[in-house]
């Protein structure tokens, strides 16, 4: 056996963080009934009005077929709203029903608190430049 330290993992460690930065927003986010991941795509569908599916994959760096997996239970729940594309309708055009501003706007509040603990602890300037190194890299 060496004496020399075990070196780090960047990936595990990073991998390791999001896992517990995603719990943390979970929980926060669990009175108002939706998980981050979901939370983020209605910020999306708030901001960037209906779009294509694939459209918002790319939007939120998501596989195409993942971002379906995420869209269905906010279907299912009224949330958003799938159509056929006016110009192709083979396309799907997902966009945020009336109920989804009203789950976006009862979570916000909920998301601002974790925020702010999570920003207490971690600079976001710091998460901003390792993302951007990182997305540099790849």
């Amino acid at each position: 056996m060496s004496d020399r330290p075990a070196e780090s993992c960047t990936c595990s460690a990073l991998r390791r963080a999001t896992r517990a930065l995603t719990a943390a927003y979970d929980a926060a986010l669990k009175p108002a009934g939706l998980r981050v991941t979901q939370f983020a795509l209605l910020r999306y569908l708030d901001r960037l009005g209906p779009i294509p599916v694939t459209r918002l994959a790319a939007e939120a760096a998501l596989e195409r077929t993942t971002m379906g997996r995420n869209l269905d239970p906010l279907k299912r729940r009224g949330l958003v709203a799938i159509t056929p594309g006016a110009e192709d309708p083979r396309a799907r055009i997902v966009s945020l029903t009336g109920a989804g501003r009203e789950a976006l706007a009862a979570a916000t509040p909920y998301w601002r608190e974790a925020q702010a603990r999570i920003n207490a602890r971690v600079d976001p300037a710091t998460v901003s430049a390792v993302a951007e190194a990182l997305i540099a890299a790849s």
